[in-house]
C-alpha cells in the first residue's frame, strides 16, 4: 500500500506541476491583449511611412493615417499602465488552482481507495493472489481442529422422551454395526439433536455399507453435517465428500453451494460468485440452498469486482399461492382452505391485471385456479396469457405448464 500512495503523489505533484507551469508560461509569454494590439499599431505606423517614402498615398493621405494608428496606439498604451497593476493577479489564482488540483487528486485518490480497493492489503498481482488462494485452501484447518475450535451451539429444545429413544437408538445400533437402516435413522436423529459430528459419523457407516451404490445425497448430505459440525467451515474433508457427490451428479445443489462457499473461504470469491450465479439462475425459489446464496451472493459479487449485480428472477420468491401455502391450508376445515387460497388468488389476480407480471405468476394463478376447480377463469387466465407472451414461446412454455397442471392444456 505504501508504493501505491507513494505513486499517488508522484502522480499529483506532477500533474500540479504542469498545470501550474502552462498557466504561468501562458502569462509570461502573451501578456495582455493591448501589448499585442500596441505591436500591430507600429507595424502599421512604419508601413505608412514606407507607403509615404514610395509615393503609393499622398501626403494629406499619409498624414490622416498616421494620426489615427497613434491615437489607438495610444490608447492600448493607457490600458497596459491601467492593467499593470492587477498583473500580478493570475500568479495567485494560478497558485490557488494548484493547492486545489493537489487536494482534489489526493483526497479523490483516498475516497476511490477506501470505496473501491482493501485498505490494509498489499500490493498483490492477480496471479499473486490466485497463488495465495491455493496456499491457503492446501494448508486450511482439517475437519477435528475445525470442530474443536467451532463455538458451541444450544441444543434444540426436543422432549425428553426423544432423547430417551435417540439414546435406545445409539445402543442397538452399536450392537448391530452393519443395520443399514438403523445408521439412517441414527443420523437423522443425531442431526435433529444438534449434535452433527455424531450425526456425519453414522452417515460415514451409511456410505461403508452401500458401497458403490451409494448416491450423490448421500456425499452431500455427509458435506453438510461436517460443515455444520464446524460452525460454517468446509474442511479438506469435507471437500472430499462433495467432489464424491459431484462425480456422481454435477448438478447435485448442496454439493455445488458447499463448493462456493469453500471458495469463498479460501479467497476465490470471483469463482464462487460464478458457481453460485449459475446455480441461483438453475434453481427454484423453493431449493433449500437458494435463502442462504441470496443472503450472500451480492457481497461476493461486490469481492469479486461485479457492481451492480441483481439477482436472477428466479432466485426471488414468487408473490401468490404457493406450494407451501397449500401445505398449510391442509391443516384447516375446507371452507377455511377455499377462502385462504381464493383470498390469495384474488390478490395476485388484481395485481397481474394492473401491473402484469412473470410467466411464472401467471403460471401459478392458472395453477390456483385449478386447485380451486374454477375450470372457466383458469381457461380465461391462460387465454389471457397467451395474448400478454404473444411471440415469447420460452414464456408461453412456462405458463403452458401451469394450464397443463391445472388440467386446461395439453
Amino acid at each position: 500500500m505504501t508504493l501505491f500512495w507513494s505513486l499517488c503523489a508522484a502522480l499529483a505533484l506532477a500533474m500540479t506541476a504542469l498545470l501550474v507551469t502552462a498557466l504561468l508560461r501562458g502569462r509570461r509569454d502573451t501578456g495582455p491583449v493591448q501589448a499585442f494590439d500596441m505591436q500591430v499599431y507600429r507595424d502599421q505606423l512604419r508601413e505608412v511611412e514606407r507607403d509615404l517614402a514610395r509615393g503609393t498615398i499622398s501626403a494629406e493621405d499619409g498624414e490622416r493615417l498616421r494620426a489615427e494608428v497613434s491615437r489607438r496606439l495610444l490608447a492600448a498604451d493607457a490600458d497596459v499602465r491601467g492593467d499593470s497593476g492587477a498583473s500580478t493577479q493570475p500568479r495567485g489564482v494560478a497558485i490557488a488552482a494548484a493547492v486545489l488540483i493537489a487536494v482534489s487528486l489526493l483526497g479523490g485518490g483516498w475516497w476511490l481507495y477506501t470505496r473501491l480497493g482493501a485498505p490494509g492489503y498489499g500490493d498483490l498481482a492477480l496471479k499473486d493472489r490466485i497463488a495465495a488462494a491455493a496456499e491457503a485452501r492446501e494448508n486450511r484447518p482439517t475437519q477435528q481442529e475445525a470442530e474443536a475450535q467451532a463455538p458451541a451451539t444450544a441444543a434444540p429444545d426436543t422432549p425428553a422422551e426423544y432423547g430417551e429413544l435417540v439414546t435406545r437408538l445409539r445402543t442397538a445400533v452399536a450392537e448391530r454395526p452393519d443395520d443399514l437402516q438403523g445408521h439412517i435413522l441414527l443420523a437423522r436423529s443425531e442431526a435433529a439433536l444438534g449434535n452433527f459430528a455424531q450425526a456425519y459419523k453414522a452417515q460415514e457407516q451409511i456410505l461403508r455399507l452401500k458401497g458403490e451404490e451409494a448416491t450423490a445425497n448421500d456425499y452431500a448430505d455427509l458435506a453438510d453435517m461436517m460443515v455444520l459440525a464446524a460452525g460454517g467451515y468446509v474442511s479438506p474433508e469435507a471437500e472430499t465428500a462433495l467432489d464424491a457427490a459431484m462425480t456422481r451428479d454435477p448438478d447435485n445443489g448442496v454439493a455445488r453451494y458447499y463448493g462456493g462457499l469453500m471458495l469463498a473461504q479460501t479467497g476465490r470469491p470471483d469463482a464462487a460468485f460464478r458457481l453460485w450465479d449459475n446455480l441461483l439462475r438453475e434453481s427454484r425459489p423453493s431449493d433449500p440452498w437458494v435463502p442462504p446464496i441470496t443472503g450472500q451472493i451480492e457481497d461476493m459479487a461486490l469481492r469479486a469486482g461485479v457492481s451492480g449485480y441483481r439477482l436472477p428472477e428466479t432466485a426471488v420468491p414468487l408473490p401468490g399461492p404457493g406450494e407451501s401455502d397449500m401445505q398449510a391450508a391442509d391443516d384447516l376445515t375446507p371452507e377455511q382452505r377455499i377462502q385462504m387460497i381464493e383470498g390469495m388468488v384474488v390478490r395476485l389476480s388484481d395485481r397481474l391485471a394492473t401491473e402484469g407480471g412473470t410467466p411464472q405468476e401467471w403460471a401459478r394463478l392458472i395453477g390456483a385456479y385449478g386447485v380451486l376447480n374454477d375450470q372457466a377463469q383458469a381457461i380465461a387466465i391462460w387465454d389471457n396469457a397467451k395474448e400478454v407472451f404473444a411471440g415469447d414461446e420460452a414464456a408461453l412454455d412456462v405458463v403452458r405448464e401451469g394450464a397443463r397442471n391445472a388440467g386446461i392444456a395439453q
